[in-house]
């Protein structure tokens, strides 16, 4: 079975990947797994701490072949607000319900959930229904006990 060694960043320029996994966003997120890529094959990731593998990274195998990252397109809803105040307050509104967003200038990603599109909509937002790759944010408690964690932080 091949085994990934190493994450190689977007961009690295360390040669051209023989095959390619594509994962969606919980699945980027990850410390020891068994992913199966396009191809058929099959890599164990097991590294010493929880990482998030980037869209266009690449694992680095114990054979020194690479395999490409590619972020899954995910059904999302699109959320924008009035002005960028509304916009905040409806961020918050969201994080209240511990879910994953992608946060930019002009709108929110939520992954689809008709609870909370019911929920925005009557707090005044527009919600389109946009099938794109998810990059939410990984919050403030997403890896206990290294110095990264909101707690120990000092």
């Amino acid at each position: 079975m091949l085994r990934a060694v190493s994450i190689l960043p977007p961009d690295h320029g360390q040669g051209t990947p023989f095959d390619l996994v594509v994962l969606e966003h919980d699945e980027r997120r990850l410390r020891r797994k068994l992913l199966r890529l396009h191809g058929g094959a099959e890599v164990m990731v097991d590294f010493p701490q929880t990482i998030t593998l980037e869209h266009k990274s690449a694992l680095l195998l114990d054979d020194g072949r690479l395999v490409e990252i590619i972020a899954a397109e995910e059904l999302l809803y699109e959320v924008r607000g009035r002005d960028t105040a509304h916009l905040v307050r409806l961020a918050w509104h969201i994080g209240n319900r511990h879910t994953s967003a992608q946060l930019e200038e002009n709108r929110i990603l939520i992954k689809r959930d008709h609870v909370l599109k019911t929920m925005l909509q009557g707090l005044g937002a527009t919600v389109s229904n946009v099938t794109e790759p998810f990059y939410a944010e990984h919050g403030a408690y997403h890896s206990h006990g290294d110095s990264g964690h909101a707690l120990l932080a000092r």
